[in-house]
């Protein structure tokens, strides 16, 4: 039986392996996500059957159902999945090119410099700049904590567990930052400091959406186009650079695809936790350990957790709002304790 289908492009100057179990895998995913969306859109405090979404998003709905699920619900669902993809996409990249189980974009600061970059924007510069500026800003937070990680954790090379603990404390020192700046900012509330340290997508809009959406569309695809050299880069770097693969600049590409990738997330979010440290483990133990599997199925993971944990928050406590960073934190955190106790030895 034949494990791998293949496509061929341009009279065969382009050809791409699918493995066909990963292929059932996304299908069977994103059915998945597709009817999550469907029952969440319909759940709140005004419950609407799922044929009565589905009618609704066609224009064929009732006015106030079309209301509720087009003004208010839909963009936060679109939000959510977006979000998750991005941060899972993020950390999948992240632990195939520094080959460490334990790197994601939260616990290795890169999403706590995305945080400062926005909220030092929000508070700043907002009425100077449009707010689709904001992702900019994140990403380039982002990236300046991703150089300063990678220049204190470099010692004649980087070691996994050295890079992990620099990061554990980089993540905290901007923690800490974005703490200071939000709560010293006469702009904003403790409600607002709240939602935005623990991660959530309450009150997204279709601006929101916007905000996030090219840069999810864009650079996912081009992680894809990648996947090759992290596959290889599997290998060592010695083994990679004698098979033809530019090491040192395709770690760079990929990293600044993380870095934006996470930036555009925590631009809408804010600091939602450890989806990118479980999505990918989860899409590993799916599809085993190639890139280019791991990445579209940890995407479609990470948006089904996100959804998930949005769904949980906003119906099991009604009329509370709970957001989504406190549910991937509860199964995150002792997540990453299990994951630092099987590498103790490593």
């Amino acid at each position: 039986m034949k494990l791998y289908n293949t496509i061929r492009f341009k009279g065969g100057a382009i050809s791409l392996l699918v493995h066909r179990k990963s292929l059932r895998i996304m299908f069977m995913l994103t059915i998945a996500c597709i009817v999550i969306a469907i029952v969440s859109t319909g759940l709140g405090e005004m419950v609407i059957s799922p044929l009565n979404v589905v009618r609704s998003l066609f224009g064929m709905g009732a006015e106030d159902h079309t209301m509720v699920i087009q003004k208010i619900r839909l963009p936060r669902i679109i939000v959510a999945l977006l979000v998750g993809a991005s941060l899972a996409a993020a950390g999948a990249i992240l632990q195939g090119i520094i080959r460490n189980p334990l790197a994601s974009p939260d616990i290795m600061g890169v999403t706590g410099g995305a945080s400062v970059g926005a909220v030092t924007f929000l508070t700043y510069f907002l009425g100077v700049f449009s707010i689709r500026w904001l992702p900019v800003a994140a990403m380039l937070g982002a990236a300046i904590v991703s150089i300063i990680l990678y220049s204190l954790a470099w010692k004649k090379g980087i070691t996994p567990v050295r890079l992990v603990l620099v990061g554990v404390g980089m993540a905290a020192l901007m923690s800490a930052a974005t703490t200071m700046m939000l709560v010293f900012s006469p702009t904003n509330d403790p409600a607002q400091v709240y939602l935005w340290l623990t991660g959530s997508v309450y009150a997204s809009n279709w601006e929101n959406v916007l905000t996030v959406l090219p840069w999810t569309v864009l650079l996912l695809p081009l992680a894809f186009i990648m996947a090759r050299h992290i596959n290889i880069g599997q290998l060592g770097d010695d083994l990679a650079a004698s098979a033809g693969s530019a090491v040192e600049r395709n770690r760079l590409i990929l990293l600044l695809i993380s870095v934006a990738l996470a930036g555009s997330a925590v631009s809408v979010a804010g600091g939602v936790g450890f989806v990118g440290l479980i999505a990918p483990h989860m899409a590993r133990k799916l599809v085993g350990s190639s890139f280019e599997n791991v990445l579209p199925v940890a995407a479609l993971l990470g948006g089904m957790v996100v959804m998930l944990a949005d769904l949980v928050g906003r119906t099991l406590f009604l009329p509370l709002d709970v957001p989504v960073g406190v549910f991937t934190s509860a199964i995150g955190a002792p997540f990453f304790i299990y994951l630092l106790y099987t590498k103790r030895n490593s």
